[in-house]
C-alpha cells in the first residue's frame, strides 16, 4: 500500500489504496483490517519523522533505499514508536520475515539491525533542537514537510502554527446530518451504534450534526438507507449555514447553482433548508466527473430530494443560460486541500509551492465564472478546505477588487462558537487545533 501512494510520480491517493485493499481483503477479520489501516495510515502519517529516526541510525540513509525496504523499515519504526500494543521484538521480527519474502533476504541483517538500534533508543532519539533550528523541529516533531512550516509560521505565527500542527495529528471524527428532528430516528440510530461498539454525540456548533465514534460502516446504520442522515464534515455544514437560507425568500423559485458540488453534501443541506423554511426552489450541483455526478444524484434520490438535480459540467466553461441567473452560487473550489491532510495523510508529501500557485490561478479562473451567474442581489459562497492565505484572504480582496462583489458579515448566519475578527468581514478560516473542525475557509459575498 505504501509503495503505491509514495510512488514519486503517478502515486496513488491514501484513502482509495486503503479503501481497495480492505475490500480485497474484506475475508479478514475486524481486528487484522484494522490493524492493518492503523499501521498504513499511521506510517504515512508519521512518514517524515520516522525517515528522520531511520537516518539516524543507518549507514544507508532513506532516501538511498530500495523503495520496498525503504516502507517496511518505515513500517517497523512506526510499530517500536507509536504501536504499544505490538512488542519491539515483533516489530523488527516481522519486518526481517517481510524483507525475506519480498525478495531481500540479503538485507535481513540490516533491517534487523537497524530496527533493534531503533528499539533500543527510542526514548533518547536525538530530534532537533527547538531553539536551535524551531521549523525542523516542528517539520520533523509534526511530520510536516518544511516548506508547508514555514508558509504557515509566515502567514498565521508560530503559535497557530504549533496549535495547527497539533491539531492535524489528532484523530478525525466522523460528523453526520441529521436530517429529521424525529427523536426516534436519533434514539434508532444510537442502538445501532451501540450494537457495534460505537459512540453517538451532538456537535456543539450545530443542532443537527452529530459526532460518530468507533464504527465501521456507516451506510448500514439505521436510517442511512431511508435518507434520515447523511455523512457530512462539520465544516461544510458551516459553510451553508453562512448563507443564511431561511431569510433569502424572493418571493418566487430561489435558484442555487452548486459549481463544484461532489459529494453533494452542501447541495443537500441547502435543499433540506429551503424545505424546512417552505421556500420554493430549483437546485442544480454541478462536477466535472460523471461518476460524481452519478453518485450525487443516487445521494438526492435517496434523500428524496427532487428539486435537486446533478449535472455534468465544468466549472471554468461559462453557461450562458445561468449568466445572471442565480439567487446563490456555491462554489467550493479546488485548493491545496492544506486543512484536511488529518483526514488526507498523502496530501502533505503530493503538494508544491509551484502546485499551489497553479492553483490559485485556477481558483480565479473558476471564480470569475462563478461570479457572472450572480443576478443582482444574489449571493456566492466562496469555501477551501486549505489554510492558506495565498487560496483564502487574498481573493476576498480580488472577489471585491475585480469582481465588484461586497462581502457579507457572518456573524448573523455562523455560531458564536466560530466567531474570529474576521467574520464580520465576511470571512472565517477555520483552524484545526483551534476550532473542533477541519482548516476551512468560508466566505460570502453579495452582488
Amino acid at each position: 500500500m505504501l509503495l503505491a501512494v509514495t510512488k514519486k510520480e503517478g502515486g496513488e491517493y491514501s484513502h482509495k489504496v486503503i479503501r481497495d485493499v480492505q475490500n480485497k481483503y474484506n475475508y479478514l477479520s475486524t481486528q487484522e483490517k484494522a490493524f492493518m489501516k492503523r499501521l498504513f495510515e499511521g506510517t504515512l502519517e508519521r512518514m517524515i519523522e520516522l525517515d528522520y529516526c531511520i537516518d539516524c541510525y543507518s549507514k544507508v540513509k532513506v532516501n538511498k533505499m530500495k523503495p520496498v525496504i525503504r516502507n517496511i523499515m518505515r513500517m517497523g519504526v512506526y510499530q517500536i514508536l507509536y504501536m504499544d500494543s505490538v512488542p519491539d521484538s515483533a516489530a523488527c521480527n516481522e519486518s526481517v520475515k517481510l524483507a525475506q519474502a519480498k525478495g531481500f533476504a540479503t538485507l535481513k541483517g540490516f533491517v534487523n539491525g537497524v530496527l533493534r538500534t531503533i528499539a533500543r533508543n527510542k526514548d533518547a532519539i536525538p530530534y532537533p533542537d527547538e531553539k536551535k533550528d524551531y521549523r525542523k523541529y516542528l517539520s520533523v516533531t509534526y511530520s510536516m514537510p518544511e516548506w508547508i512550516v514555514d508558509l504557515w509560521i509566515g502567514q498565521f505565527g508560530q503559535e497557530t502554527t504549533t496549535a495547527m500542527l497539533q491539531g492535524l495529528l489528532q484523530e478525525r471524527p466522523v460528523t453526520i446530518r441529521m436530517r429529521t428532528e424525529d427523536e426516534k430516528a436519533v434514539e434508532a440510530l444510537l442502538a445501532d451504534l451501540e450494537k457495534q461498539g460505537g459512540t453517538l454525540r451532538r456537535h456543539p456548533y450545530l443542532p443537527y450534526a452529530y459526532v460518530i465514534g468507533k464504527t465501521d460502516d456507516l451506510t448500514q446504520l439505521s436510517g442511512f438507507e431511508e435518507g434520515a442522515f447523511v455523512i457530512q464534515d462539520i465544516s461544510s455544514m458551516l459553510a451553508v449555514e453562512a448563507l443564511g437560507l431561511p431569510k433569502m425568500d424572493n418571493q418566487g423559485t430561489l435558484k442555487i447553482l452548486d459549481i463544484c458540488a461532489a459529494p453533494g453534501g452542501k447541495s443537500m443541506l441547502a435543499a433540506d433548508i429551503l424545505n424546512h423554511a417552505g421556500i420554493d426552489y430549483m437546485l442544480e450541483a454541478r462536477d466535472i466527473s460523471e461518476y460524481k455526478v452519478e453518485l450525487m444524484q443516487e445521494n438526492f434520490n435517496r434523500c428524496h430530494l427532487n428539486k435537486a438535480k446533478a449535472v455534468a459540467w465544468d466549472a471554468l466553461e461559462p453557461d450562458e443560460r445561468w449568466l445572471g441567473q442565480a439567487d446563490v452560487v456555491i462554489a467550493d473550489i479546488p485548493c491545496s486541500g492544506l486543512g484536511v491532510i488529518g483526514r488526507k495523510r498523502d496530501i502533505k508529501y503530493k503538494m508544491t509551492p509551484q502546485a499551489v500557485q497553479d492553483i490559485v490561478e485556477l481558483q480565479e479562473k473558476i471564480l470569475k465564472v462563478a461570479a457572472s451567474y450572480v443576478k443582482k442581489g444574489g449571493k456566492l459562497l466562496f469555501s477551501t478546505c486549505t489554510v492558506n492565505k495565498d487560496e483564502n484572504e487574498a481573493h476576498v480582496k480580488w472577489i471585491q477588487d475585480t469582481l465588484k462583489m461586497t462581502p457579507v458579515s457572518l456573524n448573523g448566519t455562523l455560531p458564536g462558537l466560530v466567531h474570529s475578527p474576521t467574520t464580520q468581514q465576511g470571512f472565517v478560516q477555520l483552524i484545526p487545533g483551534m476550532q473542533d473542525t477541519d482548516g476551512f475557509f468560508i466566505s460570502v459575498f453579495e452582488k
